[in-house]
């Protein structure tokens, strides 16, 4: 998808890479406030705020240490999720602005397309453990946010041979993620625990 959506790609389908990216990043944004608000009202639905937040940091720990040992392949168990990319259809149907924002939506729900990470997981357990939609929705926009940015990575690709460096360099980012989603994991798991013992 980040191929695609490249300035080089925009002008030849006669759209402008500015527009296209900032519905792009409108609609990731959306997802993440739409993902926090549901995931906060859930848990306060289903009263996750009387656990006790001790309680509840302890199962975010625990998710966390899950979720790197999925990420590393532990057990021989892959990560469950969707293995759908965005439909790149939409780009020869669409305008720019209308793709854009139906992409970046998809991005930022997390669990609509491809799973490449336990963190998304971890993100939104963080969101409905909160029992609070603010707090849940400053989750989902952080994380929705972040991966939604990754459409800036093609700003620099106007020419041609810039997309094939642009394919080399996505493959090795693609390990450098991988191992980012682990170390954020184990920080989350850290921090947990570290204000667990504040608490106490």
């Amino acid at each position: 998808m980040l191929a695609s959506i490249t300035p080089l790609g925009e002008r030849g389908r006669g759209s402008n890479w500015s527009v296209t990216v900032m519905f792009f990043l409108l609609g990731s944004v959306s997802a993440g406030v739409l993902a926090g608000a549901t995931l906060g009202l859930l848990g306060k639905a289903l009263g996750i705020g009387g656990m006790g937040a001790e309680a509840r940091v302890w199962i975010l720990v625990v998710a966390a240490i899950i979720g790197v040992a999925l990420d590393l392949g532990a057990f021989g168990v892959k990560l469950p999720g969707p293995r759908r990319q965005v439909n790149e259809q939409w780009l020869d149907v669409y305008r720019g602005w209308v793709y854009g924002i139906g992409f970046g939506f998809q991005l930022g729900l997390g669990i609509v397309t491809i799973v490449g990470s336990s963190a998304i997981y971890v993100a939104f357990l963080a969101a409905f453990l909160t029992a609070d939609p603010r707090a849940a929705v400053v989750i989902g926009v952080t994380f929705a946010t972040l991966r939604g940015s990754s459409v800036l990575l093609v700003a620099r690709v106007r020419r041609p041979e810039r997309l094939l460096l642009l394919g080399r360099r996505l493959s090795h980012l693609e390990s450098a993620a991988r191992s980012m989603g682990i170390v954020v994991q184990v920080a989350t798991a850290v921090a947990s625990v570290l204000a667990v013992m504040l608490m106490s």
